[in-house]
């Protein structure tokens, strides 16, 4: 008899914890991606969960936008965060695995060049100069390594490069900007999907350069210089006017979250997509991205109340584009 009570006890005790596990998994929201988006999901997840009062657990990783985007489509976590939209070869890769999403635009990045703040010669860099730096070197030829190839008034020292890395959607619109094709870009510098690698690398190195998001140089504007950009129109230092205006060129861009359209069945997982929509124009602010106007973002939600599936794009960056282009677009699947 006891040896009954026994076995129905560790049963009793067995089941119990396996409906908490799945209670638990079942309030668990999985977010992972970009390094530059991070920024402002984790803000978003912050704000929720004391909402919830510790009820929803989200978790937000930082693998780069191509390495959420392989999770995503994988089926492994419930949204994606990306700087930059979803490529062919991942819409493939979602239709494999029968993965439809939502696409949501929800702030503005302005794309920075930093130096080290004891570099004195360089305050401004033409596109030309820096697709010059960063494109792959032709064969044949011998690959820029100091200051003064790029410019001859610069002085002759080595340069010391740092970006992310090729999984990063960072690199992806950099490069199509900048070089003028996706992941063209020499592969002689220092990368990392943490954007932070970047900015110790900078902040240390008197000749070196890098480029990442611009919340990463507004929170370390005490250790790094912004480079302004000549896009042919004379030069524009990064700031959330010169987004705003249109004149910070070619290096804003738009910055999205991709979500599942099986996991916004699930309850706790609409509540954040829906939380996240109606407070990001305070939080991307708070975190030093540009918000979209309030009537912009309720464009957005009704993308997301809608349920609207598929990509505006087709499967590429456009540099250049307003967000009311992008929201007037129609998604496909």
């Amino acid at each position: 008899m006891k040896k009954i009570c026994l076995i129905v006890f560790v049963s009793l005790i067995f089941s119990l914890s396996i409906h908490a596990k799945s209670k638990k998994e079942k309030t668990i929201v999985k977010v992972d991606g970009s390094s530059t988006v991070y920024l402002i999901t984790e803000a978003v997840a912050e704000k929720f969960q004391e909402s919830k009062k510790g009820s929803i657990h989200v978790t937000v990783g930082i693998s780069g936008t191509g390495g959420g985007f392989e999770k995503f489509c994988k089926g492994e976590i419930d949204i994606a965060d990306a700087s930059r939209p979803i490529e062919q070869k991942e819409i493939n890769s979602c239709k494999d695995k029968k993965i439809t999403y939502v696409e949501l635009p929800i702030g503005y990045d302005a794309l920075t060049v930093v130096v080290n703040p004891k570099n004195t010669w360089v305050n401004s860099m033409t596109v030309a100069e820096l697709k010059k730096l960063w494109e792959p070197t032709p064969e044949g030829q011998t690959p820029i390594t100091q200051w003064n190839q790029i410019n001859p008034t610069w002085p002759k020292t080595k340069i010391s490069l740092y970006g992310p890395g090729a999984k990063s959607g960072t690199f992806d619109y950099f490069t199509k900007a900048i070089v003028g094709k996706e992941k063209s870009s020499r592969a002689d510098y220092m990368p990392s999907e943490d954007d932070n690698t970047t900015v110790t690398g900078v902040a240390g190195d008197e000749n070196a350069l890098g480029y990442f998001g611009f919340a990463y140089y507004s929170e370390n504007m005490d250790k790094l210089k912004a480079i302004a950009i000549d896009s042919g129109k004379g030069t524009v230092i990064p700031s959330q006017e010169a987004v705003e205006h249109g004149t910070y060129q070619p290096l804003s861009r738009p910055l999205f979250i991709y979500v599942n359209t099986q996991s916004l069945k699930k309850k706790h997982v609409k509540e954040f997509a829906e939380f996240y929509v109606n407070n990001a124009q305070t939080l991307v602010a708070d975190v030093k991205y540009v918000p979209f106007q309030k009537a912009e973002y309720d464009m957005v939600k009704v993308r997301l109340m809608g349920m609207q599936q598929g990509t505006v794009f087709a499967g590429k960056a456009e540099a250049g584009l307003k967000i009311k282009e992008i929201l007037q677009r129609k998604p496909k699947i």
